[in-house]
């Protein structure tokens, strides 16, 4: 069965909000939205005002997790230093999920890799989600969308290692890529059951580097702005993504393509797919 997902080559901070309405879906009650604050360094993350008119017709809380690699977001304080250098507690209501634990265990039964997923305590406080992804490369899992903001973005700092090491937070960087990107896959199953349909994703198709938001020293973007898509299906706006790139004529599509395949960028879609939380058949609905 296939899942609605709408896309715009209009790419504004309005526009953002109206692609938002389009999935017809008004999520209700305390709402958690997921984006990236940014690595202190990064030249190429979504800043706030570009998210602030869906932030605030929505008025939720934005939320983000510490990380588990050195650098400018691995502990409390110096990730609430950095959502106050970026703008983020400037404009908007600000949770650190994991800024003191314990964590919050989910149950994976049917994961391939891991059994269960640790995210941020806070998130219980919440009753639905709006995620909002800066579409790009990674390093590590070949692009960044909405399956990784629901799986390591969401991850606390031991969770992200923990996903990681596909179970193993000692193996952080020596763990089968396959294996790592499954992990992720089982991860973002479990953030999807929690809350159980209750979540919105927005792709923004900006900015579009070979490198993450998580970067200090990232590539400027090598390909020109493609648009944003929305979907209550996050394997579907996902793959709608990577399709926009494949059948891209834009010179630098080789360059991002290559960082997708190295790194098996699409086995995460293909195993959430399996996991059942979202579809990888799509109906592509243009929004002037």
């Amino acid at each position: 069965m296939s899942s609605k997902v709408y896309f715009t080559k209009v790419i504004t901070p309005e526009k953002v909000l109206d692609m938002y309405k389009q999935t017809g879906v008004d999520l209700k009650g305390n709402v958690m939205i997921k984006l990236h604050s940014g690595e202190p360094g990064n030249q190429n993350f979504l800043r706030p005002d570009f998210f602030k008119p869906v932030i605030d017709y929505v008025g939720g809380t934005v939320a983000e997790c510490n990380t588990a690699y050195d650098g400018g977001r691995d502990t409390t304080e110096k990730h609430l230093k950095t959502l106050e250098d970026h703008g983020w507690s400037k404009y908007f209501k600000v949770d650190l999920l994991d800024a003191e634990g314990p964590d919050m265990e989910l149950e994976i039964p049917n994961g391939s890799v891991i059994k269960k997923n640790f995210v941020g305590k806070d998130m219980a406080k919440y009753d639905s989600l709006l995620v909002l992804s800066h579409f790009k490369g990674h390093p590590m899992g070949g692009y960044g969308g909405a399956l990784k903001q629901l799986s390591i973005g969401i991850a606390s700092s031991y969770g992200k290692a923990y996903i990681h090491g596909a179970g193993d937070p000692a193996a952080f960087w020596e763990t089968d890529v396959d294996l790592f990107l499954a992990a992720m896959a089982d991860a973002a199953s479990s953030v999807v059951d929690h809350f159980k349909g209750n979540a919105v994703y927005v792709n923004v198709m900006k900015n579009m580097s070979v490198d993450c938001d998580c970067c200090a020293v990232a590539e400027d973007p090598c390909m020109e702005d493609i648009g944003i898509l929305a979907s209550t299906d996050p394997v579907a706006v996902d793959q709608a993504c990577i399709d926009l790139v494949y059948s891209s004529k834009d010179k630098g599509r080789d360059h991002l393509v290559e960082r997708i395949e190295s790194r098996h960028g699409i086995h995460t879609i293909e195993m959430a797919a399996k996991l059942g939380i979202g579809s990888r058949e799509y109906e592509l609905v243009s929004i002037d």
